[in-house]
């Protein structure tokens, strides 16, 4: 969810809408169009984001892509910026317990992210001098790496060609190319094959093309509301020709917090991350008042490796 070095910007401005038209120019691919158009808007309204500058080098954008999975950039900005104060480099981290990253990841969420980078970093120190890889099969090799964050991490830091699909860019060539609202809930081999088959043969295009089909996903072709009057490509987009028909595909998965073992997993964790000391079973008792339910996520936390217990039913963040 990150992008190459450009300059600053200033505050997002709507581009002149586009107008209806034909779907391409005779004689010009539409992925050609799509990235000249998508492109050009991007170098105009890319939001200045701490990950794109010129100084957060290849670890800012993997520190980023871990952050910003399922976390607007709203929440994720502050943690950032501690988080590369404190940790500089990937040796920086490595050095520190595991637990001390669930600590500084604070509430941002989903804190396995946490011990991933963790491992991630680690890995880089011992395999790689402490620099962060440049190719992708190094980079898919890390802990804790998948498919879309080594791509994103080679795309958006190193300007190479990969597809980058994140939900943001799969609702764009969804509703661009396909003619549909929504994407599938989980990636398919038929939006990779799109995707790839979409990919500028140019190495710093690709990046480009691959950033700039992102932000316009966050914000103009959003997921509720979207903005097609001030989107670049509207007058090509297949669903707004087609009429914007709705969803009929499987329900759309939606988040629930309250009340759920995510939040009772929370609450525990964040008397944790306050504690510097381990931390009596009875302490965290107090956190929740259903007993089935607040054990249950505690078994989890300690099965994830985001908490240690210690004999005497103490509890603490992991020491290894």
């Amino acid at each position: 969810m990150t992008a190459p070095t450009l300059p600053p910007h200033s505050s997002p401005t709507a581009p002149a809408p586009a107008t209806d038209g034909p779907a391409d120019a005779p004689g010009v691919p539409l992925g050609e169009t799509l990235h000249t158009q998508v492109i050009t808007w991007f170098d105009g309204n890319a939001r200045d984001l701490p990950w794109r500058r010129a100084d957060a080098g290849a670890w800012g954008v993997m520190v980023s892509e871990f952050m910003l999975q399922q976390t607007p950039v709203n929440r994720v900005l502050p943690v950032y910026e501690q988080w590369l104060e404190r940790w500089p480099r990937p040796a920086d981290l490595a050095k520190e317990a595991p637990g001390e990253a669930v600590r500084a990841w604070g509430r941002l969420g989903y804190p396995r992210r946490a011990l991933r980078l963790h491992g991630a970093a680690v890995a880089i120190t011992e395999r790689h001098g402490g620099d962060v890889p440049t190719e992708h099969a190094q980079l898919l090799a890390l802990p804790g790496i998948g498919e879309y964050t080594a791509a994103a991490v080679a795309s958006f830091a190193y300007g190479q060609r990969h597809a980058v699909l994140d939900t943001n860019v799969r609702r764009v060539l969804a509703r661009a190319v396909t003619g549909v609202q929504y994407p599938p809930n989980a990636t398919t081999a038929a939006e990779r094959r799109l995707a790839r088959a979409l990919l500028p043969e140019d190495e710093r295009t690709a990046a480009r093309w691959a950033a700039a089909s992102m932000e316009l996903g966050a914000l103009v072709c959003t997921a509720k509301n979207e903005s097609c009057h001030v989107c670049p490509i509207s007058g090509h987009c297949a669903w707004r020709l087609a009429g914007k028909p709705e969803h009929d595909g499987p329900p759309r998965r939606g988040q629930t917090y309250a009340g759920t073992d995510r939040q009772v997993r929370g609450k525990l964790l964040a008397v944790l991350r306050e504690a510097h000391t381990p931390v009596p079973q009875t302490v965290l008792d107090r956190v929740w008042h259903e007993p089935v339910q607040r054990a249950r996520a505690l078994d989890g936390l300690v099965a994830d490796g985001l908490v240690e217990p210690l004999p005497g039913g103490l509890y603490r963040l992991p020491l290894t």
